[in-house]
């Protein structure tokens, strides 16, 4: 057995690597230092060859700066918790339908046609449906920062730094990202990633979860970062910027909408939810100020109605607000249930995440806000996990079926190119073009049968979804 270690001052890379041979299987454990990290188990013709494997990627690893160590003797670093005031909001009651009690502060959320989900600091994601029941509940490594979708899939960003892709039964590890990045918040656009951290960066990873820039920005504790197919919006201590997606290059900066905790965006505009009780929308192709909505606390998080007709946002002091897209306050309501983290508006509903890890569903419709203002509020019902829930967890793990039995899936291969692992699709049909795949289930000369897969908007790859089951 070999164990080695990598780590900088500074913040810098702190992850471990150890190989350990037994015969002709050669076991790789690798991740961040005091973490269980991820393993992989490649069997060989013969004891020499799983030897000279060891030996290779040994030597691979001490020539990027790995060094033998002792496990247990450098520690776990911390890891920066979303940890922010929060009081009692002295407005009066929105119209709370539900609510459901996560477990820990959340702000990780998703709504889509079909259920909501909340992520926790504590790693736990819940599935929930429009009407308030929970339907799913999935373990991850560390607490959720985010939770995004991109087209199909579903992604949670976490403190283990890896984001986990939820679209099939059991959560796989997606993207990776560099040990010395500590994830404030992630967005994805087909495909490609966009990691805004504590020290005020913006980092964009390709489909193959390869690095392709990053920028410093002029400010720190960058909690906002949105993709689209051309541009990464990025807002930070000190305002917000776009960068081109393909080479990061600096578009526009506005130092106007400073202390930056949330972002949004709509097809035209991004919007910024300050520490200074703004809400700052600035079009995306120049940046300039179109609208200011003004709260009277430090804004958490904000959303929109389609085409932002709406805006929502949440403050420090537990209350929600909605502005027409002029800025003018229509109303301002108390959650109940603590200060927004997150929100996401869906057909007259808007649904929170909040400091006390609740997810909550207020009807925002008119004749809903209008009752409420007068003092006329529902009941709200408190939504109960069902103690035989499931508790699925991510695993490298895969089913393994005959190739007669694949179906109508999609084969792919996973091939060696150079030193990397890429997957092709072999089923005939099918261009020659690399497929997102995880990269802690390629193995060089196996094959996997997928549900399907779908070609990026930008062309040039395919993205594998559904079920991943490897052929015997």
């Amino acid at each position: 057995m070999t164990y080695l270690e990598l780590s900088e001052d500074g913040g810098g890379a702190h992850k471990y690597y150890e190989v350990t041979v037994a015969g002709t299987q050669v076991t790789i454990t690798y991740g961040r230092i005091g973490e269980s990290g991820q393993t992989k188990v490649t069997a060989f013709p013969s004891e020499a060859k799983a030897q000279a494997a060891a030996a290779k990627k040994i030597g691979e690893k001490t020539r990027k700066g790995y060094a033998p160590a002792v496990r247990g003797v450098r520690q776990r670093r911390a890891i920066t918790r979303r940890a922010m005031a929060s009081t009692r909001s002295t407005a009066q009651q929105a119209p709370v339908l539900w609510r459901f009690d996560s477990g820990a502060a959340a702000f990780g959320i998703f709504v889509d046609g079909e259920r909501c989900w909340v992520g926790n600091q504590r790693g736990d994601v819940y599935t929930v449906t429009h009407s308030g029941t929970v339907t799913g509940r999935f373990r991850l490594p560390d607490g959720v920062k985010c939770i995004v979708a991109d087209d199909f899939w579903i992604y949670a960003g976490c403190d283990d730094g890896r984001v986990y892709d939820l679209s099939g039964k059991v959560p796989r590890s997606a993207y990776e990202i560099a040990a010395d990045v500590d994830i404030y918040w992630l967005d994805i656009n087909d495909g490609v990633l966009g990691v805004s951290d504590r020290a005020g960066r913006i980092t964009t990873i390709d489909y193959e979860d390869e690095f392709q820039w990053a920028r410093s920005g002029s400010g720190d504790s960058a909690w906002m970062v949105r993709c689209d197919e051309d541009a990464v919006y990025h807002g930070h201590s000190n305002g917000v910027a776009r960068y081109d997606t393909a080479d990061g290059t600096l578009v526009w900066e506005n130092t106007v909408a400073g202390h930056v905790l949330f972002g949004w965006q709509e097809e035209h505009s991004v919007y910024a939810g300050t520490a200074r009780r703004t809400v700052h929308r600035l079009a995306k192709g120049d940046g300039r100020v179109e609208a200011v909505y003004q709260c009277d606390g430090a804004v958490y998080s904000c959303a929109t109605s389609p085409g932002g007709r709406h805006v929502f946002a949440g403050d420090n002091h537990s209350s929600v607000y909605c502005f027409d897209a002029s800025g003018e306050r229509l109303w301002k309501l108390a959650t109940g249930c603590g200060s927004a983290f997150s929100m996401q508006f869906l057909d007259d509903r808007l649904y929170i995440v909040t400091t006390d890890g609740s997810l909550a569903c207020i009807d925002a419709s008119e004749a809903a806000i209008a009752a409420a203002r007068a003092g006329d509020v529902p009941q709200p019902v408190d939504v109960k996990a069902a103690a035989s829930l499931e508790v699925v967890e991510p695993s490298a793990v895969l089913e393994t079926v005959l190739e007669t039995g694949a179906g109508d899936g999609v084969i792919v291969e996973c091939v060696k190119e150079g030193e990397r692992l890429r997957v092709r699709v072999v089923t005939p049909g099918y261009e020659s073009w690399n497929v997102q795949f995880p990269k802690t289930v390629r193995e060089a000369g196996a094959r996997y049968v997928v549900d399907g897969v779908r070609s990026a908007g930008r062309g040039g790859f395919y993205r594998a979804y559904g079920e991943i089951r490897r052929l015997l």
